[in-house]
């Protein structure tokens, strides 16, 4: 995580308590787009819930772990580290070890925000990934290759945990007549990006959201599938040097390694804190929504005052396509890939 700006996440919001009255829970938060979201939140003023495996780091390690449930690692990363920089903020956090892989520890966890909030639960983030380490151990490969326990490793912490999640959430959020659940989603269910494990449970994740939405509107509970860009967690970063260190022919990594356009997790953060002020928020459930496009329409910016642009857009996609205009990206209009015109290059369903 880089040095955070709370000048820029107050931007908005004018003062750091607009969300004083806000209980948010954020899963999976020990690093990663899942900590730069509560530091973002708790930065607003929100009560913040974050869960993750570890509270202090390497103290719940498990040495000789299956890789297909191994989510701890050995990169840093824990719920004391979070709640430390959190400490600093407006709002409050509230650290609560959970494996998410464990139906009846979210249970409890439900049943405590419950208990100690009377009820009160407006934000739920689905942002818990178990895959990661799978992932980087499987790249390359295609999926007959693979470990057949590269699904389990995306999609059981992942796809599954977030209908866990959000079953829980919906009960809490359905009688109070509000509430907004965020499933952490990624342009890899539109597009092949890491392979059929990560991009089928992806795009499954975009379609919970939609259909989550569909059953809870008349509840006035918003689900949306949120796409960040490209988001340079820890796992990220380190994932690109060794693909550096490598000379890989991967072009896709070699773009990614000039590290343009990247985004800081924080960024993610800020763009939800202000969703939760939308006063006609239940009229986005359903959509899918992209993180540096609600960025620009909230007049919302990352650390050092930078705007990333939209994956869609020309101010990413020419620069992307030709590295010597990555200087002048800024003189680029922000003119955006029409939806009809990227399905056309995208993956397709399968059609009769």
């Amino acid at each position: 995580m880089t040095t955070l700006d709370t000048q820029h996440s107050q931007q908005r919001s004018g003062s750091a308590d607009s969300l004083d009255n806000t209980v948010a829970l954020v899963t999976g938060a020990t690093r990663g787009i899942g900590k730069g979201i509560a530091i973002a939140l708790a930065q607003a003023g929100a009560t913040v819930y974050i869960t993750g495996r570890s509270l202090n780091q390497k103290s719940d390690k498990k040495p000789n772990e299956e890789i297909a449930t191994e989510t701890t690692e050995t990169m840093a990363g824990s719920l004391a580290e979070t709640q430390a920089i959190m400490d600093a903020s407006a709002g409050t956090c509230i650290p609560c070890q959970v494996d998410h892989g464990d139906d009846e520890q979210v249970k409890q966890l439900f049943d405590r925000i419950k208990t100690e909030q009377n009820g009160q639960l407006d934000l739920l983030v689905n942002n818990v990934y178990g895959g990661v380490r799978a992932l980087r151990t499987q790249q390359g490969k295609p999926f007959w290759e693979a470990e057949a326990s590269l699904w389990d490793a995306c999609n059981n912490v992942g796809l599954r945990s977030h209908y866990i999640a959000s079953r829980l959430a919906a009960q809490l959020m359905v009688p109070q007549k509000q509430g907004l659940i965020v499933t952490i989603s990624s342009w890899g269910g539109l597009s092949p990006i890491f392979g059929v494990a990560y991009g089928t449970g992806k795009s499954a994740c975009d379609r919970l959201a939609a259909e989550m939405a569909a059953e809870l509107k008349p509840h006035n509970v918003t689900s949306i599938a949120l796409w960040p860009g490209i988001v340079g967690t820890e796992h990220i970063s380190e994932f690109v040097e060794e693909a550096k260190a490598q000379n890989t022919s991967d072009a896709r990594m070699n773009m990614m390694s000039t590290r343009f356009n990247w985004e800081t997790p924080i960024f993610t953060g800020r763009v939800i804190a202000e969703l939760l002020k939308e006063p006609n928020l239940i009229d986005l459930s359903g959509k899918l929504q992209i993180v540096a496009e609600l960025a620009a329409r909230y007049g919302i910016v990352d650390e050092k005052g930078v705007r990333p642009a939209s994956l869609r857009s020309l101010k990413f996609l020419l620069p992307a396509g030709l590295p010597r205009l990555q200087p002048y990206a800024q003189l680029i209009p922000d003119l955006r890939i029409p939806w009809w015109l990227l399905l056309l290059t995208a993956l397709s369903a399968p059609k009769k």
